[in-house]
This record gives C-alpha cells, structure tokens and sequence, in this order.
C-alpha cells in the first residue's frame, strides 16, 4: 500500500474513531470526559503519534512527545496550581524530544541509534532541571550541592566530544 493510502486510510480510522466516541456519549453521558485545555495537548498528541504510526512517519513521535510532555506539565500546573514552577520545568522540554527521538527510532527499527541520540537529550534535560529547580528554589533534592551537576554536564561533554565517534 503506498503512502497516500496509508495515510488517507489512517485518518479515516482516526475520523470514526471520534465520532464513534462522540456518538457513544451522546446516549451515555456518564461516559463524557471532562476535558480541559491540557487534555487537548495530550489529545493532539496522540492524533500525531497515531497518524505517524500508521502512515509510517516514525519522525511524528517527536512533536506528540513535545505536546504531550506540555500537556501533562500544564495539567499538572493547573491541578497544584503551582504555575510558578514554569521557572525551572521548561528544561523539560529537551527531555521530551529525546523521548521522541528514541520512540521515533523505534518505530523506524534503530532504537540504539534512538537511545543514543535521544537519551543524551533526556540526560541533559534532567540536569538541567534539577539546577534550575534547585536553583529557583523548586526543588530542594540536592541542597547547595547543585552546581556540582553542571560541573558534571560540562565533563561529560567534554570526554564526549574528545573521545566519541568522529
């Protein structure tokens, strides 16, 4: 089956699967959702991941990662009302592309090529996360020995750049 096809075929599945949902909750009300504006980012990205999985775009996963990782940091945000907490979890971002990268690498059949690639984001993401948590004083997991992380990050990249694959 060529790509067109596919993909025509993929967003019809995706069509009946909605309206069938819609349909089933006009008769059953008890099973309507509540949705709130971040569940519409989770939804969106699930449409995205969806669509690439069947239409065999593996690259998709990426921003349904991206959207998906914002939808569950807005919904959490909005359930704790800790908005604030925006001043240090944006360095989650980088970490949900990398969770693309290897799930985007893993529909395509190169999950070490993903691990690597995607994983050094996560890395940095994570690190990063905790310094400016700590920093901003949103997280205290690491007392006043943050900076130690970004000695560590700094190391790390530097014996990788020195002594990685040319």
């Amino acid at each position: 089956m060529n790509h067109r096809r596919r993909s025509n075929l993929a967003v019809g599945l995706v069509l009946i699967l909605i309206g069938a949902w819609l349909l089933v909750t006009q008769f059953v009300p008890g099973l309507q959702i509540t949705f709130t504006w971040p569940w519409i980012l989770i939804g969106v990205a699930l449409f995205l991941l969806v669509i690439g999985t069947l239409t065999g775009a593996p690259g998709m996963a990426v921003p349904a990662c991206i959207l998906a990782g914002l939808g569950g940091l807005f919904y959490w945000q909005d359930l704790t009302g800790n908005w604030e907490s925006w001043s240090y979890v944006w360095a989650l971002i980088p970490g949900f592309v990398g969770v693309g990268v290897v799930l985007s690498n893993l529909l395509d059949g190169k999950l070490r090529q993903g691990i690597r690639d995607g994983g050094s984001l996560i890395l940095i993401s994570l690190t990063l996360f905790l310094v400016f948590g700590s920093f901003f004083g949103g997280l205290n997991v690491l007392g006043p020995y943050w900076p130690v992380l970004l000695i560590l990050l700094g190391l790390w990249l530097l014996v990788r750049r020195m002594f990685g694959p040319r």
